[in-house]
C-alpha cells in the first residue's frame, strides 16, 4: 500500500499484533483439546455481531490465530480468542489455527484481559471481573509491597498503573473492581441499566444476605433510590437488622416526601385591595410581585 507521496507503508503482521516472537509460528489445533480460560470475565453472545463472525469464518476461515498454552494435562487453555473459536464451532471448524506459548497463570491473565479490554461495548461485570483479575495479577508479579516504581521513577500505586493502561482513573478502576462483591442477579441489573452504577457500587459494601433483600425488593418495586440505600449503610453501621427494618427504612425514605399545599382567596376577599377594573391576571400579578418583594426581605 502507498500513501500520497508514493512512499510504501509498513502494515502490522498478525504476529506483531499478537506480540509473539519470530520464532512463533501458528498451527492448526483440535478445538476439542481447547477448553475456556478459568474464570474467563468476558462473556461470549450469540448476538448479531457473533453471527456475523461466524459468516465471516465460513467465508475465510479465522484469519487471526488464537492464543492458547498448555495445560497440565496436555490440552490446551484459551488464554485469547473465546469469541473466534465460538464462532469456528458454529461454522462446523473443527480446527483453529493457534499460537502456542508458554505462560505462567499471572503472564496468561494479563495477556487474556489486554486483549479483550479494549473492546467496544464492554458490560460493567466484564470491566469488573477483569479489573480484578489484572490487578491481582499485576500486584502478584510487581513486587513485595502495592507500590511500583514507575518510569519517572517515583511510585505509584498498582490500581494507578492499571487505570493508566485501560485508561481509567485509579478510583475508577477500584470501583468497577467494587462491582464485584455483588450477588448475581444484581450485578445482571447494573448490567442490563437498570440499577445505577454509583448506586451499585454503595451496595457492594453491604452483607450479602441484605443484598439478596434489596433485589427482592427492586423485584418488586421496580426501583431503588439513592438515599434509601443511604439510610440503609447509616442504619447497618449501628448494628445488623432485619428485612422488615429494611423495608421500614426505605419506605420512610419514599414516603418522606414534601406535603403539597394549596391556598385559595376568595373573590370578594382580594377585590377590596384592588380597582374595579383590574382583571384576575392583573391581580395575580400584584400579588406575585409583592411576594418576591416580601421573600427578599426575609433573606436579608
Amino acid at each position: 500500500m502507498k500513501n500520497r507521496s508514493g512512499e510504501k507503508i509498513k502494515l502490522a503482521s498478525i504476529d506483531e499484533l499478537l506480540g509473539v516472537v519470530n520464532e512463533e509460528s501458528a498451527m492448526e489445533i483440535e478445538i476439542s483439546k481447547i477448553h475456556p480460560f478459568k474464570n474467563h470475565p468476558f462473556k461470549v453472545l450469540d448476538d448479531e455481531k457473533m453471527q456475523d463472525l461466524v459468516e465471516s469464518v465460513r467465508i475465510n476461515g479465522v484469519l487471526t490465530p488464537v492464543l492458547l498454552r498448555m495445560d497440565e494435562n496436555e490440552e490446551y487453555e484459551m488464554v485469547s480468542g473465546h469469541r473466534r473459536m465460538h464462532a469456528a464451532q458454529l461454522a462446523g471448524l473443527t480446527t483453529i489455527p493457534a499460537i502456542v506459548r508458554e505462560l505462567s497463570d499471572d503472564d496468561a491473565i494479563v495477556a487474556m484481559v489486554d486483549a479483550n479490554i479494549q473492546r467496544e461495548e464492554l458490560l460493567p461485570s466484564e470491566k469488573a471481573f477483569a479489573y480484578k483479575m489484572k490487578l491481582d495479577a499485576m500486584k502478584r508479579q510487581g513486587s513485595r509491597t502495592d507500590l511500583t516504581l514507575c518510569q519517572s521513577g517515583t511510585k505509584s500505586r498498582t490500581d494507578q498503573l492499571l487505570g493508566e493502561q485501560v485508561g481509567e482513573s485509579a478510583r475508577s478502576v477500584q470501583r468497577y473492581i467494587r462491582l464485584t462483591e455483588l450477588i448475581p442477579e444484581l450485578l445482571d441489573l447494573v448490567d442490563n441499566k437498570k440499577l445505577q452504577f454509583t448506586v451499585a457500587v454503595n451496595i457492594s459494601y453491604i452483607d450479602k444476605e441484605v443484598q439478596e433483600w434489596i433485589y427482592e425488593y427492586i423485584s418488586d418495586t421496580g426501583f431503588i433510590k439513592p438515599k434509601q440505600i443511604a439510610a440503609l449503610r447509616n442504619q447497618l453501621n449501628d448494628g445488623p437488622i432485619n428485612q422488615i427494618q429494611m423495608l421500614s427504612i426505605f419506605n420512610n425514605c419514599v414516603m418522606a416526601k414534601k406535603v403539597s399545599r394549596s391556598l385559595t382567596f376568595s373573590e370578594k376577599k382580594l377585590t377590596k385591595y384592588f380597582p374595579d377594573d383590574y382583571t384576575a391576571k392583573d391581580m395575580e400579578q400584584v400579588i406575585e410581585s409583592l411576594l418576591e418583594k416580601w421573600m427578599q426581605e426575609q433573606s436579608c
